[in-house]
C-alpha cells in the first residue's frame, strides 16, 4: 500500500509564490512536483530569483511541463547559462500524471503553480494546483468576504 502524502509540503525556503492564483481559481487539489533543472537554474533559484506569475503547466506526451516560468540567467554564469523562459519538465509519478491528464481533459481544469521552493533535503520543488477558473461574480464574492473578515477583525480588536 502506498504511503500517504503529507497534507502540507515541507517548505524550507520559498523562492517564488503566485498569490494571484487563489483569487482567480478555485483550487481543487494540490501536488508536489520536482523540477528538472540545469546547473545555472539551481544557482539562480538559490539566489531567490524567479517569477511564476503568468506560468502554467500542461500534460504533453505523458509528461508534465511547466510553461512560461521565468528563472533569470545566473549573474556569474558563462556561455553555458540557461534560457530564462524555457519549458521545464516536472517530475511526478505516472499515477499522478494520469490523474492530472484526466482532470484537464474531461473536467476542463487548469494546472497552475502555487509556489517554487526548496525542501529540507535541498531539492527544488513546485507546488502544483489542479484548479477551475472563477467567474467575475465569484471573484466579487471572494473580495467581499475578504473585506468583511478584515473589518470583523478590526471591530473585534477595537471593541475588545
Amino acid at each position: 500500500m502506498a504511503r500517504p502524502k503529507p497534507e502540507t509540503f515541507d517548505k524550507q525556503k520559498t523562492v517564488a509564490e503566485n498569490r494571484r492564483v487563489r483569487f482567480d481559481y478555485h483550487i481543487e487539489d494540490k501536488f508536489e512536483a520536482g523540477l528538472a533543472l540545469q546547473g545555472t537554474e539551481v544557482k539562480a533559484l538559490r539566489a531567490g530569483e524567479a517569477t511564476i506569475a503568468e506560468s502554467y503547466a500542461e500534460v504533453r506526451d505523458g509528461e508534465v511541463w511547466l510553461i512560461n516560468a521565468n528563472i533569470p540567467e545566473y549573474s556569474h554564469g558563462n556561455r553555458l547559462n540557461h534560457e530564462p523562459r524555457r519549458p521545464r519538465k516536472l517530475l511526478l509519478n505516472s499515477r499522478e500524471i494520469n490523474k492530472l491528464f484526466g482532470a484537464v481533459e474531461r473536467k476542463g481544469m487548469t494546472l497552475v503553480p502555487l509556489s517554487v521552493y526548496f525542501n529540507s533535503t535541498g531539492r527544488a520543488k513546485v507546488e502544483l494546483a489542479l484548479a477551475k477558473g472563477k467567474q467575475a461574480h465569484d471573484k466579487r464574492a471572494s473580495t467581499k468576504e475578504r473585506d468583511w473578515k478584515r473589518d470583523k477583525a478590526r471591530l473585534m480588536r477595537d471593541k475588545g
